[in-house]
C-alpha cells in the first residue's frame, strides 16, 4: 500500500472536497472463542463529511459509537466495511505502516486521561513528540499556546489536573497536526479547570485554524461547536448546526 502524503494542508483542498468523507461505515467486534462468538455492531451505516477548520461535537450515552467513530478516523481502528477518505485519500485500505505514518504526521488525540510520562517535565513531555514530525513547533511555543510558558520546568506531579490535561493538549499539537480529535477531554475535570482547557480547544481551533472534532457526554460543550453530531444505537440519529460558535466563558452545566 502506498503512504499518505505528509502534510495535506486545508488550502491544498478543492472547495467541494470534505477534509474527512465517510461512506456507510461500519464496524463489529467480535468476543469470545470460535462457535461460541459474539459479534456487537459499533457502529450502523455511519455516513459523514467534516470540513477542514469545522469544529464538530458528537453526543451520545456509552455505547453509541461514539469513540469507535473517533479511533477510525484518527486511524487508531480498522473498520469493518465502508470508506474513509482523508483529503481525498483512502484511509481503509492503507497498511499498518502507512496508517502510523498518518496518524503521526495529520493527527493529534487529547483523551480523558493525560498520560503524561512522570520523570519527565511538561516541556519534556511535548518535546518527544518532535522527534516524529519534521516541522514541528517549538515545544515552548506549544506551551505558550496552552498558557503554561511558565510551568515547563514542572513535572506532572507538580501540577494540577487541568494542567497536565492543557500538556496534553500541547503535546497534541507540537507537530502541528491539520486534525485534533478529543474523548472527553473534561471529562476528569471539575467544572472550572473543565472550562480553562475547552476555552484552550477553542483557541487551538481558532488561532490555528485545526479541524476539531470532541466526543462528550456533557450536551452544554455543544454549544461550542460549529456542527453537533447525536448518536445512538451505532448511527448519527440528528444533526444540528450553530449559528455561532459559543464561548466557553458562556457555557454552563
Amino acid at each position: 500500500m502506498g503512504a499518505l502524503e505528509q502534510s495535506v494542508t486545508a488550502g491544498a483542498l478543492p472547495p467541494e472536497e470534505a477534509l474527512f468523507s465517510v461512506r456507510n461505515l461500519s464496524k463489529v467486534y467480535r468476543t469470545g472463542e470460535d462457535g461460541d462468538e459474539l459479534q456487537v455492531q459499533a457502529l450502523r451505516g455511519v455516513n459523514l463529511r467534516v470540513r477542514a477548520g469545522e469544529f464538530v461535537v458528537l453526543l451520545g450515552a456509552s455505547g453509541s459509537g461514539k469513540s469507535t467513530l473517533l479511533n477510525i478516523l484518527g486511524g487508531l481502528e480498522v473498520a469493518t466495511s465502508g470508506s474513509v477518505r482523508y483529503a481525498g485519500q483512502e484511509l481503509t485500505t492503507l497498511d499498518e505502516e502507512a496508517l502510523t505514518r498518518y496518524r503521526r504526521v495529520n493527527v493529534g488525540f487529547v483523551f480523558q486521561f493525560y498520560n503524561l510520562i512522570p520523570s519527565l517535565t511538561a516541556r519534556e513531555n511535548v518535546a518527544l513528540v518532535t522527534d516524529i514530525v519534521e516541522a514541528p513547533m517549538e515545544a515552548d511555543e506549544a506551551l505558550a499556546l496552552v498558557g503554561l510558558a511558565p510551568r515547563r520546568h514542572h513535572f506532572p506531579s507538580q501540577l494540577s489536573g487541568g494542567e497536565q490535561q492543557r500538556v496534553a493538549i500541547a503535546r497534541a499539537i507540537v507537530k502541528r497536526p491539520q486534525v485534533l480529535l478529543c474523548d472527553e477531554p473534561t471529562g476528569a475535570l471539575d467544572y472550572p479547570t473543565g472550562k480553562l482547557v475547552l476555552e484552550v480547544i477553542a483557541r487551538i481551533s481558532q488561532e490555528l485554524g485545526t479541524t476539531v472534532v470532541v466526543i462528550t457526554h456533557n450536551a452544554a460543550i455543544a454549544a461550542m461547536a460549529d456542527r453537533v453530531l447525536h448518536l445512538g444505537d451505532g448511527r448519527i440519529q440528528r444533526e444540528e448546526r450553530n449559528a455561532r460558535r459559543a464561548d466557553p466563558s458562556e457555557l454552563s452545566w
